[in-house]
């Protein structure tokens, strides 16, 4: 959650909101990638971190099968389904991997997980207002989907809720 809250405060310095995002490889150690809100930089309204980290883990994980021809450096085998094969290039699940987030995903962010395949969410502030991992909605659990990831919540809350409101507070 520390290296999620660095990349929150890359987002405000930017003039964005301040969510942070980081995926791990499914051995909860390696940082497959990280992603800070980049709306206002990009005029993207969906360059929320999720969905760029999780953009970024794919490419990440695509381009390592290429190099190496084996996922197994970071810990992926069997994800293609293929009975102790490698990760694909070109392959999008998540599978064994963990978002972890700044704060509580909204409803777009929540489906991109559910599709990317990610096993674990973990975030940090809860978002009343918007939130799709358990306050307002939940998306994530919802058991009419094919895929429900594990959901951590309330690491570093107060850091994570601390950063938001000075943030909305100096506006």
């Amino acid at each position: 959650m520390r290296l999620a809250l660095v990349e929150a405060g890359r987002a405000a310095e930017g003039g964005d909101v301040p969510v942070g995002a980081v995926v791990l490889a499914p051995d909860g150690r390696t940082v497959l990638s990280a992603g800070h809100n980049e709306r206002e930089a990009t005029g993207d309204p969906t360059a929320h971190a999720e969905v760029l980290a999780i953009r970024r883990a794919a490419g990440e994980l695509g381009e390592a099968a290429a190099r190496w021809g084996s996922p197994q450096a970071f810990g992926t085998g069997g994800a293609s389904g293929k009975g102790g094969g490698g990760r694909r290039v070109g392959e999008w699940r998540l599978s064994g991997c963990t978002l972890v987030v700044t704060l509580e995903p909204c409803t777009m962010c929540a489906g991109a997980l559910v599709q990317s395949r990610v096993d674990r969410v973990v975030y940090g502030a809860r978002d009343d207002k918007a939130g799709a991992a358990g306050s307002l909605w939940d998306v994530v659990r919802d058991r009419r989907l094919n895929h429900r990831p594990e959901v951590i919540e309330g690491v570093l809350a107060d850091d994570c809720a601390r950063l938001l409101t000075d943030f909305f507070r100096d506006r």
